[in-house]
């Protein structure tokens, strides 16, 4: 009985972290894609010197746990990109966001964590 006590305890103690750091890994999809929507901004407007009409902008990627939208800000001068997460895949309540100035913000997370200066990928608000 002290045996099942001890396993008990320790799954009640591993279990979340085990989660928190499957969640983490999920995380990777929507800043690594922030990133290279932006790189192709940037490809985009230095062959036509607007950011109206990126072809990223018209069909934003369709992945498996997050939702991608761009939209073009100050005359085709700048954009803002943002990566939601889908509840489905275990990452909803997470929003990062990306601009022209190469500005990252974490706009909601499911831990409550907020930032205007990095991606949260912590609990904790750890960048």
């Amino acid at each position: 009985m002290i045996v099942v006590a001890i396993v008990g305890i320790l799954a009640a103690i591993a279990l979340p972290s085990y989660n928190d750091y499957i969640v983490r890994g999920k995380l990777t999809e929507g800043t690594s894609t922030l990133g290279d929507m932006r790189v192709r901004m940037e490809h985009f407007f230095q062959d036509n010197r607007t950011y109206t009409g990126a072809p990223i902008c018209a069909t934003p990627p369709a992945l498996k746990y997050f939702t991608y939208a761009c939209t073009v800000t100050s005359a085709g001068q700048g954009f803002n990109l943002s990566a939601t997460g889908k509840s489905s895949g275990g990452v909803g309540g997470f929003t990062y966001t990306l601009n022209d100035a190469n500005i990252r913000a974490t706009t909601a997370t499911k831990w409550g964590d907020t930032s205007t200066s990095c991606w949260v990928i912590r609990k904790g608000g750890g960048c």
